[in-house]
């Protein structure tokens, strides 16, 4: 079955300029004449592509360049160089149809009127998307009914938890049923409860209408339950993009070794073994090579008093946090 491709990206660039000021008077009036110019490369050559129907995780450290690249996806912003397709239309060209296939989620903003029911604020992306009667109300119904907020429609939004305005904006944000889908942290400051129903309901959407989601979290477990693919972004540039259980053989596959002791010990000695990940005079994590690990528990078990221990593979998260460290 032929696949096509959602997002094509080649060669993308984007950078700020911005000005360095020293604080002071004098520092004010001598920017009035002189300002020093700073460049700060947000993007930087990116390149990668998203398959029709593809949850990808874009990961990377706060300042990665995520958010510029998602608004650049969405024609917000201009690139400074390089080419976009997203289902054929040039992002930054903000034609009617291609503004027709996709929504943005941004967990930390709100496109919902606080001061007006949620219903009402749905009912006016309905309008704008040109969404018909008939559609609308099956949509509203089959979304509301899933994410269980149906009897809250007609309350204010500023009335809602967290939760049930996040789950309002998703509502908002498919009720013309985009076929691509930006989110950016959806989940942040969520209870757990809330974020399962919000995984769940993504899910759900991804495979009964063949969605193409593009997802940024800095809360794994959305990453995990939703994603089978990642791209690993840092300095604005992609140091990985792949398969998201092959990070940590990307990371050559490091071995966690957790030991509990029978008395207090001291931190400096555990360090000739390996990275002391964690460490309160008891317990202690060690983090060593694949092929060092049963040589280093040897010679840990016959060195200290050991009462317990378990030999595990490095979390997704750890090789995550890997890649940050590394491409730095």
């Amino acid at each position: 079955m032929f696949v096509r491709s959602a997002i094509e990206v080649h060669h993308l660039v984007k950078n700020f300029e911005y000005y360095k000021k020293e604080i002071g008077m004098r520092q004010s009036l001598k920017n009035l004449f002189f300002r020093k110019k700073l460049v700060k490369e947000a993007v930087n050559d990116v390149s990668f592509s998203i398959e029709e129907g593809e949850m990808v995780g874009f990961l990377g450290p706060n300042g990665a360049g995520k958010t510029t690249t998602l608004k650049i996806l969405s024609g917000i912003l201009y690139p400074t160089s390089g080419n976009v397709n997203v289902f054929g239309y040039t992002p930054w060209e903000r034609k009617k149809q291609f503004k027709q296939t996709f929504s943005i989620v941004m967990g930390q903003k709100s496109q919902l009127w606080p001061d007006l029911p949620a219903g009402e604020s749905i009912f006016l992306n309905k309008c704008i998307y040109q969404v018909s009667d008939e559609d609308y109300k099956r949509t509203l119904d089959e979304l509301s009914e899933l994410l269980d907020v149906k009897e809250l429609l007609g309350v204010q939004v500023r009335r809602l938890s967290l939760g049930e305005r996040m789950k309002m904006e998703l509502i908002a944000s498919l009720i013309h049923r985009p076929k691509l889908l930006y989110l950016d942290e959806p989940t942040i400051g969520l209870d757990m409860i809330s974020q399962r129903a919000v995984r769940n309901f993504l899910k759900y959407y991804n495979e009964q209408y063949q969605a193409t989601v593009i997802l940024t979290s800095h809360y794994m477990k959305d990453i995990e339950d939703l994603c089978p693919r990642v791209i690993v972004i840092n300095a604005g540039t992609i140091s990985y993009d792949g398969e998201l259980k092959k990070i940590n053989a990307y990371q050559n596959e490091r071995k966690q070794i957790k030991l509990i002791f029978s008395e207090q010990m001291s931190q400096e000695p555990l360090r000739a073994f390996g990275e002391v990940k964690e460490f309160d005079g008891y317990y202690a994590v060690i983090e060593v090579g694949k092929e060092e690990a049963r040589i280093c528990l040897q010679q840990l078990l016959e060195r200290f008093p050991v009462i317990d221990f378990t030999v595990e593979d490095m979390t997704i998260e750890d090789g995550i946090v890997g890649l940050y460290r590394g491409s730095a």
